[in-house]
C-alpha cells in the first residue's frame, strides 16, 4: 500500500517501465511483479508502483479463494454496503483483479467511496474499515507526500506547501486516476469532491485540483 516493497518496480509512465510492461506484455501481472529484483530493504525506499498494488490483488484473490470469490468479496464487503451500484472491475488473464487500475464507476459511486474515508471507515453505523485505517491511509510514507493508497497533504513538503498556498486544506488527502480523475477527501470541511475529467498536463492537474477544491470550499461557506 505504501509503495515501499524494495522491488525494482518503479513507475515512470514512459511506456517502457516495469508498470507498462506488466500491464501490456504479461498475462500473469502479479507473477511478473513478484519476480522483480530486490533493490532495497522493504520499508526503506519509496517509489510509486502500480505493480506493488497488483501484488496485493493477488494476495486478496488467494486469501478469499479465487477470482469469483474475489468479485463476490468486493460486492459483499464494500460496494453493496456503500451503495455503489455502477462498478466494473477487470481481471488479468489468470483471474487476478487488475488492482493497479481498470476499476470503473460513476462519479456518485466514487463519491460514496470517498465518504467511507470521510466518515472514518463507517457506513450507516457499520464499521467497514478497521479502526485507525483511515488515519493510516492519510499518514505520510517516509519523507514523501504519499500515504497508503492516497496522496496526502499532511506533511511539510514542497508539493503540499504549493497546494496549501493554492487553497487546499492541510488535512486533505486524495486519490488520482490514470488520466487525472480525482477523489479529494477534506475532513475539516466535511466534503468529498470527485472529478472525472481528463488532465493532459501532469503539473496542471495539481493546480487544477487545488483550484477546484478552493472554489468548492468557498462556495459551500457562502
Amino acid at each position: 500500500m505504501r509503495m515501499t516493497s524494495g522491488l525494482a518496480l518503479d513507475e515512470a509512465r514512459l511506456g517502457f517501465d516495469t508498470s507498462s510492461q506488466m500491464v501490456y506484455l504479461h498475462n500473469d501481472m502479479a507473477g511478473f511483479a513478484a519476480n522483480a529484483v530486490v533493490v532495497a530493504a522493504p520499508g526503506t525506499r519509496w517509489a510509486y508502483s502500480s505493480p506493488s498494488t497488483q501484488l496485493l490483488a493477488r494476495v486478496i484473490r488467494n486469501t478469499v479463494g479465487g477470482p469469483e470469490q474475489a468479485l463476490e468479496f468486493a460486492w459483499h464487503e464494500l460496494f453493496n454496503p456503500l451503495g455503489m451500484r455502477n462498478v466494473t472491475l477487470e481481471f488479468d488473464a489468470t483471474g487476478t483483479l487488475q488492482g493497479s487500475s481498470y476499476m470503473f464507476a460513476s462519479a456518485r459511486d466514487w463519491a460514496r467511496f470517498g465518504l467511507l474515508y470521510l466518515y472514518d471507515g463507517m457506513v450507516g453505523g457499520r464499521r467497514i474499515l478497521p479502526e485507525g485505517w483511515v488515519e493510516f491511509s492519510a499518514k505520510r510514507t517516509l519523507a514523501t507526500d504519499y500515504g497508503a493508497g492516497f496522496w496526502t497533504n499532511r506533511i511539510d513538503h514542497e508539493q503540499t506547501q504549493n497546494l496549501v498556498g493554492l487553497g487546499m486544506p492541510r488535512d486533505a488527502f486524495f486519490a488520482f486516476g490514470n488520466l487525472g480523475q480525482i477523489i479529494a477527501i477534506l475532513p475539516s470541511q466535511r466534503l468529498v469532491i470527485v472529478r472525472l475529467g481528463d488532465a493532459v498536463d501532469p503539473i496542471g492537474e495539481m493546480r487544477g485540483l487545488a483550484r477546484l477544491v478552493s472554489e468548492v470550499v468557498s462556495a459551500t461557506q457562502r
